[in-house]
């Protein structure tokens, strides 16, 4: 029969999902469960790629904060993080990472979205949803809508 393949090893597997993204163990791990015999083998192989540098749970949130942190607040990027089971250690650092650039992102999010100030009560309400929805604080969201409001009022 042309064109059927021996099916991949359960490593070529993982490289596979390695290449194409970052991954963190617990995620990688769910991926290649249905494929492999036995959750010990899964986890085996999760260590040997550990060793190996495949697999890095600090480069996953390299990955994770390049990937949404330019679209998204912290709180819906934390929420995220904590799916994939990563340490305190990592959380709090990735918490702190955003913390630091929350202003900034808020500011970039919201200038791409709306680019001028409320103008009735309805749109800063929406303008406040939206921002909500993508995980911003309401303080944050507070600064940038004042910033935008003032910056008018100075013009």
């Amino acid at each position: 029969m042309a064109g059927t393949r021996p099916p991949l090893s359960l490593k070529a597997r993982a490289v596979g999902y390695l290449s194409r993204r970052e991954h963190s163990r617990v995620e990688l791990a769910r991926k290649l469960a249905p494929h492999a015999e036995s959750a010990e083998e899964v986890e085996a192989l999760l260590d040997a790629l550990e060793r190996e540098n495949w697999l890095s749970n600090d480069r996953f949130v390299d990955s994770l904060v390049h990937r949404r942190a330019s679209r998204y607040g912290a709180a819906r990027v934390m929420q995220e993080a904590k799916t994939h089971q990563l340490g305190n250690e990592q959380l709090r650092e990735l918490q702190d990472r955003l913390r630091d650039t929350e202003v900034e992102r808020a500011a970039e999010v919201w200038r791409k979205r709306f680019g001028v100030p409320p103008d009735s009560p309805e749109a800063r309400a929406k303008q406040i949803r939206f921002m909500m929805a993508r995980g911003f604080s309401r303080g944050v969201i507070g600064k940038i809508i004042r910033g935008a409001e003032d910056d008018l009022d100075a013009e």
